[in-house]
């Protein structure tokens, strides 16, 4: 509106452009319902069992972007290779720039993840790619829907991460490492510093003396 109004102004039409001294407002926050662990489980579950050849595969690029947090580009990157069983950690190739590569650990979940898809899989070279497939967008939809959950994308995922970690008490800033943020923790609290707090009392109402 800015411009046309000063137009308007300029030709005499109006005496003052309304929108001068008015800020845009900051976009609202768009809060993601995200499914109960046991929610979770039923969506991989009911993906995995699709009868599309890569069924298995779209279960495993869910379970490994909500099991460690990174975004779909980081997490179709990882070779064999970059599992480094005996430190317990994943290289993680960064989006950005070189300097973004980043080591998080092997949580539990995603080495039993790891696990499975060996014992499925088979014997594979460390060059070959852990991820056999570059989206699961559809299928994730599909899975959300059966299973009554709010649909999820590939960043829903990675909010799912950062949910479960701060509600099992990790830190933000340590959350925030983990998640590849070169803020040391900003973009994380502002994100998600709500979670601290509600998290925090519903731990509360179990107090009692």
């Amino acid at each position: 509106m800015g411009r046309p109004a000063n137009l308007a102004r300029e030709n005499g039409l109006i005496e003052r452009n309304p929108a001068e001294g008015v800020s845009n407002l900051p976009p609202k926050c768009k809060w993601l319902e995200l499914p109960s662990p046991e929610q979770f489980q039923a969506i991989t579950q009911s993906i995995a069992a699709g009868r599309s050849r890569w069924s298995a595969d779209c279960a495993d690029m869910v379970r490994l972007l909500a099991c460690s947090g990174v975004r779909l580009r980081e997490g179709t990157a990882p070779r064999w290779a970059d599992v480094n069983a005996a430190k317990n950690l994943l290289a993680v190739a960064g989006t950005k720039t070189d300097s973004s590569r980043r080591l998080i650990p092997l949580f539990p979940d995603l080495t039993s993840l790891f696990a499975e898809i060996r014992l499925r899989r088979g014997e594979e070279p460390a060059s070959a790619p852990i991820l056999r497939v570059g989206s699961c967008r559809g299928a994730l939809a599909a899975a959300c829907a059966a299973a009554g959950v709010p649909k999820l994308n590939h960043h829903g995922l990675r909010h799912l991460f950062a949910t479960r970690c701060i509600e099992s008490g990790v830190d933000i800033p340590t959350v925030s490492r983990w998640l590849g943020h070169a803020d040391g923790g900003a973009l994380a609290m502002k994100t998600y510093g709500h979670l601290r707090q509600e998290h925090s009392q519903a731990q509360a109402a179990r107090v009692y003396f």
